[in-house]
């Protein structure tokens, strides 16, 4: 498990440097506005994955290894371009992006859902490492196109990181699909009856947890471009970006436990292997926000842009839920990973309602400061659910979820592996 985690983590580290790349160069040169209204368009092609990724998103990740790989692909397929359909007629009614942008966002959404299918077929084959390869040149490409277009005569806008994620989406659309096809199937697999309907179920279980969280995490967007307005939301969605930084090892582990749980049929293996990643991804998570907190909020300013101040004191109100939502990662892979998406919907749905209920009250009186006060709630609230079930199916004790030399022997021995 050692190796992937590893790869993945570089992986992850590269594509969270380049975003963070991407924020600073839009910040100096389109200001805290720009970052806002690019913060839009990403949350409005993130939404669209939502819906698309029913059929063909994490769930395909668990039927891979089960079903024939044609059965799983052709109504991905065909529900990805469904999706971009009602996409685009509900962006015709609903300003949720901004004037003009309304055609790229869903012809990009559809670019992701068809690569998402893609690497959601390779990591459920176990081929991590080409997964890592390409969403790591996919940030790459975004950086440098974006990079370049913007130092152009007349470049610096929003639609020069709409045509730069054009050029990384393509790029990843094409590798995934050549990756795809470069290594021999596997035995043939027998029809599975009920096929679709088992992906549909699955992915709404594991979407509908998705778009709870999503709305955990981004319903803030919306309160504090209608209360605060744009520029607002540019300073919150780049202390947002920085303090889910610290998610970077533990979603990278996660994505392998995933992988793992979903091909391991011994119960006791899948505790192990979660409890590990547990602990890994709170240390992990805790030591990153330590760091962040450490620095000036002059330094912030300094990387992106005179607009950004005020980050610092936002990065220590979400602070304890990141670290909460750290050691959701794991739950949420592992629960995922053994077909029980329920938890994590509950447990979405559950902070969600603290979202909706506390956000309508703290943005309005305390703006960006609300906002992630609201947040840390509802992550912990998200967490304490998940970890209550984790223990009541596993039998998993709250002292097992407590470091020890055990542990520090189990990583020596990956490591060595």
């Amino acid at each position: 498990m050692i190796r992937p985690a590893i790869g993945s983590v570089i992986a992850r580290a590269w594509t969270t440097l380049a975003n963070l790349l991407v924020i600073m160069v839009a910040g100096h040169l389109l200001g805290a506005e720009g970052l806002g209204a690019i913060s839009l368009v990403v949350l409005a092609i993130t939404l669209i994955q939502l819906l698309n990724n029913v059929v063909g998103g994490g769930a395909l990740v668990h039927l891979v290894p089960r079903a024939p790989l044609p059965s799983l692909l052709r109504p991905a397929y065909g529900w990805a371009v469904l999706t971009a359909l009602v996409a685009f007629a509900v962006l015709q009614l609903l300003p949720l992006v901004p004037d003009g942008l309304s055609g790229h966002v869903v012809m990009l959404a559809l670019m992701q859902s068809f690569y998402t299918i893609h690497l959601n077929v390779l990591l459920g084959r176990q081929r991590i490492a080409a997964y890592n390869r390409i969403t790591a040149l996919h940030g790459l490409v975004l950086l440098v196109v974006f990079a370049a277009l913007v130092r152009m005569p007349g470049g610096a806008s929003v639609l020069s990181y709409v045509q730069a994620s054009y050029a990384a989406f393509a790029t990843t659309l094409g590798l995934s699909a050549w990756a795809l096809v470069q290594r021999a199937p596997g035995p043939a697999m027998p029809s599975v009856d009920g096929l679709l309907r088992r992906m549909v179920t699955q992915g709404l279980h594991v979407q509908g947890a998705n778009a709870m969280q999503l709305l955990n995490y981004r319903f803030a967007y919306y309160l504090i471009e209608h209360f605060q307005g744009l520029a607002a939301l540019g300073v919150y969605s780049v202390a947002t970006q920085l303090a889910e930084g610290a998610w970077l090892v533990p979603r990278s582990l996660g994505m392998v436990l995933y992988s793992a749980v979903s091909n391991e049929r011994a119960p006791d293996r899948q505790r192990a292997l979660t409890l590990t990643v547990f602990k890994a991804s709170v240390a992990a998570a805790t030591g990153a926000l330590l760091v962040a907190l450490l620095l000036p909020d002059a330094v912030y300013a300094l990387l992106f842009g005179a607009e950004v101040h005020g980050v610092r004191p936002l990065l220590a109100c979400l602070a304890p839920g990141i670290v909460a939502m750290a050691a959701s990662q794991a739950y949420s892979h592992y629960f995922s990973g053994v077909g029980r998406n329920v938890h994590n919907a509950v447990g979405s749905g559950l902070g969600l309602v603290v979202t909706i209920g506390a956000g309508l009250v703290l943005v309005p009186t305390w703006g960006t400061a609300g906002a992630a006060l609201t947040a840390s709630l509802a992550y912990a609230v998200n967490a304490a659910y998940q970890s209550w079930r984790f223990i009541g199916l596993t039998g998993a004790s709250a002292r097992d979820h407590w470091p020890g030399r055990a542990d520090l022997d189990r990583l020596r021995r990956m490591v060595v592996r």
